[in-house]
């Protein structure tokens, strides 16, 4: 079973010609609401994968809350940890220009509130996979996976967006999930922080595939699935979702990881990021054809 811990956001989107500058008012085209945040993209990619999935976060009482849901819902992940709390449901306001350049303001709201004690014990063992991000409190975060551990359960943690953290808590992971941009910020020698985790770094390089960085000090290289990309939004939570997926699966690293490669491919191919998230179906059909499996 796999417990998503994190983010559950809206985002709402409005096309422009041009961003408007200081104190200017810029008419735009209609106006698109979207569910995303990395807790819920990646608990709907698990789930969307064939695991069992269920989603600790926070929501407000409001109708972005539902709409925030309604994905999630149909898809079949349980949020029966989600709070809904006295705060608005997160939320970021993007402005897009005719040349595709943005303006984005979040307001992470409930998403603040999220906290490690909305899990409970009896959720937290050695079938757990826990799967979290650094979307939600550091804190929070970290004392959830110090839980799970003492568990037994296997924990994941995905690097995004690029926050420090305490190195003390890499001998607790079994998996540190990041791309280029944020394994850079861990410092020079990846193959050596790998052998600080309990299984593996794993390092996303955009088409050209991921890299894992093993503890035994060996290393696998995941080739990329050639696509041409519409919208990259969601690829990183697919990869991160499908690849918890396949190891609650027990699938060897090796296949797990190909997997997930994939799927983060396939969400390329279709503009949002929820909705893009491909299913078990289309990651099989992928890979016998791009014969990869």
């Amino acid at each position: 079973m796999i417990l998503a811990f994190g983010s559950v956001n809206i985002d709402l989107t409005v096309p422009v010609p041009a961003l408007p500058q200081a104190g200017e008012t810029v008419l735009g085209s209609d106006y698109v609401l979207v569910p995303v945040g990395k807790g819920a993209n990646q608990a709907l990619a698990a789930c969307r994968a064939g695991s069992e999935v269920l989603l600790a976060g926070a929501v407000g009482r409001d109708l972005f809350a539902e709409i925030a849901f309604s994905l999630l819902r149909r898809g079949g992940v349980d949020l029966d940890l989600v709070r809904t709390v006295e705060r608005p449901t997160g939320c970021a306001a993007i402005m897009v220009s005719h040349a595709g350049e943005n303006v984005i303001a979040v307001a992470p709201g409930a998403n603040a509130s999220v906290r490690a004690d909305q899990v409970p014990d009896e959720v937290l063992d050695t079938k757990t996979i826990l799967v979290t991000q650094m979307e939600v409190s550091p804190a929070e975060t970290e004392a959830l996976i110090r839980r799970t551990r003492m568990r037994g359960g296997r924990c994941l943690l995905n690097l995004a967006p690029a926050l420090p953290i305490d190195f003390e808590l890499l001998s607790l992971l079994d998996f540190l999930v990041a791309n280029e941009c944020e394994a850079a910020t861990l410092g020079p020698d990846l193959p050596a922080l790998g052998r600080r985790l309990r299984q593996a770094l794993v390092v996303t390089r955009g088409a050209r595939g991921a890299t894992a960085f093993l503890v035994d000090r060996t290393s696998l290289d995941v080739p990329p699935l050639p696509i041409k990309p519409v919208d990259t939004t969601g690829a990183g939570d697919a990869f991160t979702g499908v690849l918890a997926a396949g190891i609650d699966d027990g699938l060897p690293l090796a296949t797990a990881l190909r997997r997930a490669s994939v799927a983060g491919a396939l969400t390329c191919l279709a503009r949002g990021a929820q909705s893009a998230l491909p299913d078990r179906a289309a990651v099989d059909r992928a890979l016998n054809q791009a014969d990869l499996s």
